[in-house]
């Protein structure tokens, strides 16, 4: 008789599960739109909190009344757009065409990248070979000091944005170009936003706490915290799909649909007597999601509007209260 077949236990979930190469992510994709906006921030987790306010969920139970739902506050020092960058299509991808550096360059940005050449002569370039160029990009860093917990070195990366006339988006770069980004310039309140992050660090973690593989049971001969077998007799060889020992945790993750609750620019609105344990206090603009984002306190955080909106795009919910 056949033998008895019963689901795989434990969930794959992501795989791979190999650490990030670097502390902090790319912006891979953005949401296309007609017109040059801005598509991507970045900020620094400082911590949760629990927000009240009046349910709009028709048909909840609570449906009119006051809830409390968790939610994760990001400081939000301005990006500096220290140039713009020229992309030129081939047939092994895009290659950088040509780049230009502002002339007033942040002292700390040297604890990072060695400092460019100013060649203002690039920006002409750019203008009269926009059909060569396939894209254009911004060069930004954050501006950590500011933050509240006191980092030097800045991070260094490049941050696309919107549009599909490229005489449009040239335009709309020079008109950033050598300024700083707000988050407001980015974000309104009540919209749905993407986070990219890189989750917290465990180390190395059994099948058990890494696949959620059941515990064998007292007559298991040799492991409990362990999976039956290691594959079958054919083919001879262990697949990647057996759940295996190995590394837990920091690793880049995106979560979708966060909505956008509050956004400020004092900081000692939101900021507890003591400051934000482990962070510290926000100085300027700040940013209230709801719910979680992965990630450690001080991460470096990634966000960009939502690629696949659930429900309305834009709600604004009537917040009474953020607890500190």
């Amino acid at each position: 008789m056949p033998g008895i077949k019963v689901p795989r236990r434990g969930s794959l979930a992501y795989y791979p599960r190999k650490r990030a190469r670097r502390i902090y992510p790319k912006l891979r994709v953005i949401p296309q739109s007609e017109k040059a906006k801005i598509s991507g921030y970045a900020a620094y987790k400082a911590g949760m909190s629990q927000a009240v306010l009046v349910d709009s969920r028709k048909g909840s139970p609570s449906f009119g009344q006051e809830i409390t739902v968790p939610v994760t506050i990001l400081d939000c020092p301005p990006l500096k757009v220290l140039g713009i960058r020229a992309y030129q299509s081939s047939p092994y991808g895009n290659k950088v065409f040509t780049e230009v550096w502002t002339k007033n360059l942040p002292k700390e940005i040297t604890r990072k990248i060695k400092t460019k050449k100013v060649e203002q002569e690039n920006l002409d370039k750019i203008e009269e070979n926009l059909q060569k160029i396939s894209d254009l990009r911004f060069i930004v860093s954050t501006d950590p000091m500011s933050s509240g917990f006191g980092k030097k070195k800045p991070e260094v990366f490049e941050l696309p944005f919107g549009g599909n006339d490229l005489k449009e988006k040239f335009e709309f770069a020079k008109q950033f170009f050598g300024k700083e980004i707000k988050v407001s310039d980015f974000l309104k309140e009540g919209e749905l936003v993407d986070v990219i992050s890189v989750t917290k660090g465990k180390g190395t973690a059994g099948p058990v706490k890494r696949f959620h593989v059941k515990i064998q049971n007292r007559h298991a001969k040799k492991k409990l915290r362990h999976v039956g077998a290691l594959g079958s007799q054919v083919p001879r060889r262990v697949k990647w799909t057996v759940p295996m020992a190995g590394q837990l945790g920091f690793q880049t993750r995106t979560e979708m649909n966060k909505r956008v609750l509050k956004i400020g620019e004092k900081g000692a609105e939101i900021n507890p007597n003591s400051g934000f344990k482990r962070y510290g206090k926000i100085g300027n603009n700040y940013l209230v999601l709801e719910g979680s984002v992965p990630g450690t306190k001080k991460r470096f955080v990634l966000i960009r509007p939502t690629m696949r909106p659930k429900g309305s795009k834009i709600f604004v919910p009537e917040v009474k209260e953020i607890l500190k």
